[in-house]
């Protein structure tokens, strides 16, 4: 539960610092009155309740491929469990949406969190205002400085330092909540309905800003496997959801007596004297939610290059017990300076607040259409049940949706011209990577046939080779231009195929598969999961059973393809297929991602026109 409060609620346990402060001053202002204080805190309330608790906490976190969740863990789980449908290409395009979405929210959160938290300053003394905007950005590059050493150590102390953080909301809520207790009344969801009643207008575009309060939900889902569903279900319901009401309540108490502190209820609900220390609490509190997210960049990129989505991309294990602890730096130094250009393009929380909650609710979105596939075609539940939930959930999600589209002019344009980018990255690679195999099995020869025709008549050399391929039953381009330009084969031929499975991780007892093909060849199959780590000459030294593996004898071969792109060969648009060429030859080389020796390794070129 510590470690779950320290991770997963960094970011919706920041949100207190500017959701209440947008609702009434942000693009669509809001009288500060009593009616509009207890409607925006009612559908707080019940927003909260709706998708985090009922969606998020006792649905979604049901649906686990083996205990990890988020988008593509939840698409594999579907995928495994119903194979292939007429409609599985379109819930593949959502998966990849959603991913894509993700990152426009990875690049806001972190500038918005970080911004909001250090313009405490400007209400501590306004002199320090032009302070703000350069500690927001060293503390961001700080931030992004340290990935490479590991969030290990940092994370001991994240869940205290969380701790105090949750605790500091409800105090101060409590405290403000004294002075006017009829704020309580805002459980009620009358006081929603009444805000509708009054102006059905302006209260459907609050809810653009109302919706700031429950982003970083999807954080719960996406890092179940971190922490497991009880912790993370518990320590919503026992301490942050309430220290979260009695914040917002808090806020909203304040406004009842002093409208004129809307400029910033968060801090100006402290006393004078604890507002700089608060400053330093909120402060670190954005951090660790900034942290929260990076490491779910590197988790989602993983996931990505082993489910074929992007290409292979050089990452660092930073803990030698934890596994999921990476670090992928082109991620890392490409969301550094988008969140830096945010900073210094937007340099005010409140108009970053404006680009913010299009990706989430959109993500939002994408996961109800899954559950709906789930929860009907999967689990089979009671037709009635299923659509009443999936109904509710669809309802409220398509309903801030809708309202955060208003923002696209003032902002919320960024995330989604982000996500397009990426989504275009991630479908370019994808089909690419299809447009490749489909043309090298075509101009490929079936390997036993091969064994049949050629095995006897070439010569054959002492040691054991390794042939990459993307199949286990074709014949490697590799092993063609060896034998074309050697006229030798060793005297033990294995070509290897990498198979990543449609689940988070594959047992070491069920990694590999052996299949002996005769004459001194053999097929062997490495089984992956998607966020397990690929080691192959690890894998092969359980071999041994099979008539041993020795690494000194052995070498690998690898095919390396130089693509040109042409109008001539059916496929993909002539800029998306020089695209694809340009991340093939930037991707790290195979040699380096499954680990082989340096000094073992063949290359082989060749020229395709895809």
């Amino acid at each position: 539960m510590l470690g779950a409060i320290g991770v997963v609620y960094g970011d919706i346990g920041t949100s207190p610092l500017y959701a209440m402060k947008e609702s009434f001053i942000g693009p669509h202002p809001l009288a500060v009155d009593r009616l509009h204080i207890f409607g925006v805190l009612s559908l707080i309330f019940w927003s909260l309740m709706v998708i985090v608790t009922l969606k998020y906490v006792l649905v979604a976190m049901r649906a686990d491929n083996r205990g990890e969740g988020g988008s593509f863990a939840l698409l594999a789980l579907i995928s495994r469990n119903l194979g292939e449908k007429r409609w599985t290409y379109g819930l593949v395009v959502l998966g990849v949406l959603a991913t894509s979405l993700f990152y426009g929210d990875a690049m806001i959160t972190p500038a918005i969190s970080v911004l909001s938290a250090v313009e405490g300053l400007n209400i501590v003394n306004p002199a320090f205002g032009h302070l703000v905007l350069p500690i927001s950005v060293v503390i961001l590059v700080a931030l992004f400085f340290v990935q490479s050493h590991g969030t290990a150590r940092v994370g001991a102390i994240f869940g205290p330092v969380v701790l105090i953080y949750f605790a500091a909301l409800a105090a101060l809520g409590v405290a403000n909540i004294i002075s006017h207790p009829e704020i309580i009344e805002i459980v009620s969801p009358h006081w929603a309905v009444r805000f509708f009643l009054h102006d059905q207008t302006l209260a459907f575009l609050a809810m653009g800003s109302v919706f700031l309060a429950v982003t970083g939900a999807e954080t719960l889902y996406a890092d179940m496997g971190h922490f497991g569903r009880r912790a993370i279900g518990f320590s919503w319901l026992t301490l942050v959801y309430p220290c979260l009401m009695l914040n917002y309540m808090g806020q909203g108490a304040l406004l009842l007596g002093n409208p004129e502190a809307v400029a910033n209820p968060f801090y100006l609900m402290a006393p004078e004297w604890a507002r700089l220390p608060l400053v330093f609490i909120a402060t670190a509190a954005t951090i660790i939610a900034s942290q929260a997210v990076i490491s779910g960049a590197f988790s989602v990129t993983h996931q990505a290059v082993q489910l074929g989505f992007l290409p292979r991309l050089r990452t660092e294990h930073t803990s030698e017990r934890a596994a999921g602890q990476i670090y992928i730096p082109a991620v890392n130094w490409g969301l550094l300076v988008m969140i830096v250009l945010l900073v210094l393009g937007f340099r005010e929380s409140t108009k970053l607040a404006s680009a913010y909650g299009i990706a989430v609710s959109g993500t939002m979105i994408i996961t109800t259409v899954m559950l709906a596939v789930l929860i009907f075609q999967v689990w089979k539940w009671n037709r009635v049940l299923a659509s009443l939930v999936i109904g509710t959930f669809a309802l409220v999600d398509g309903s801030f949706f809708a309202s955060n589209l208003s923002k696209i002019a003032d902002g919320g344009w960024f995330p989604l011209v982000v996500a397009a980018v990426i989504f275009t990255v991630l479908t370019t690679w994808a089909t690419g990577r299809r447009l490749l195999r489909e043309r090298l099995e075509h101009d490929s020869i079936p390997l036993e046939v091969f064994i049949k025709s050629a095995a006897r008549s070439v010569h054959r050399v002492r040691g054991t080779s390794v042939f990459l391929s993307a199949s286990a039953d074709v014949v490697p381009s590799a092993l063609l231009h060896n034998l074309k330009h050697n006229q030798v084969l060793h005297e033990r031929v294995i070509i290897l195929n990498v198979s990543v499975e449609e689940v988070p991780h594959v047992a070491p007892e069920q990694r590999l598969e052996f299949h002996d093909a005769g004459q001194g060849f053999c097929r062997v199959i490495l089984h992956y999961g998607f966020m397990d780590e690929v080691d192959i000459p690890q894998a092969l030294t359980s071999m041994h059973s099979t008539g041993g593996f020795d690494m000194m004898s052995t070498s690998f071969f690898l095919g390396r393809q130089k693509l040109i792109a042409t109008r001539e060969e059916p496929g993909m648009a002539l800029w998306r297929e020089q695209l694809f060429a340009f991340m093939m030859r930037t991707s790290e080389s195979a040699m380096e991602f499954f680990k082989l020796p340096t000094n073992r390794v063949v290359e082989l070129g060749s020229q395709l026109r895809i």
